[in-house]
C-alpha cells in the first residue's frame, strides 16, 4: 500500500511559477514510476508528466513540455512538479499517482492516487 499526499498548490498570476510536491509512504518508493495528472470539472483526468522509478526517464504532455519539469528524490520519497510560465489553462486540480507497472501515461494504469491539490492561474 502506498499513500500519496500532494502539496504546493495555490493561486498564481499568469507567467508565474509553482512547485508541487507529492510525499509517498512506504519503503519501496523507487520501485514505482510516478505521474502527475490534472483535472477540471466535467473533464477527464489529463496526463501531465511521468518519471521512472530511477528518475532516469521522463515524459511530458505536449501542452506542458518546456514549461514543466518532473523530478524525484527517492531518499525523501517525494516527487516534484516544477511549473513555470503558467497559463490560465493550467488551472486544475493536480494529482500525483504511483505505477507499479513502469512509466505509463494512462490514468487507469496507475495503482495509487493522492487527494489532489488545486492550482489556479489568474489572467
Amino acid at each position: 500500500q502506498v499513500q500519496l499526499v500532494e502539496s504546493g498548490g495555490g493561486l498564481v498570476q499568469a507567467g508565474g511559477s509553482l512547485r508541487l510536491s507529492c510525499a509517498a509512504s512506504g519503503r519501496t518508493f523507487s520501485s514505482y514510476a510516478m505521474g502527475w495528472f490534472r483535472q477540471t470539472p466535467g473533464k477527464e483526468r489529463e496526463f501531465v508528466a511521468a518519471i521512472s522509478g530511477s528518475g532516469g526517464s521522463t515524459y511530458y504532455a505536449d501542452s506542458v513540455k518546456g514549461r514543466f519539469t518532473i523530478s524525484r528524490d527517492n531518499a525523501k520519497n517525494t516527487v516534484y512538479l516544477q511549473m513555470n510560465s503558467l497559463k490560465p489553462e493550467d488551472t486544475a486540480v493536480y494529482y500525483c499517482a504511483a505505477s507499479s507497472g513502469g512509466l505509463v501515461l494512462r490514468a487507469p494504469l496507475y495503482d495509487y492516487w493522492g487527494q489532489g491539490t488545486q492550482v489556479t492561474v489568474s489572467s
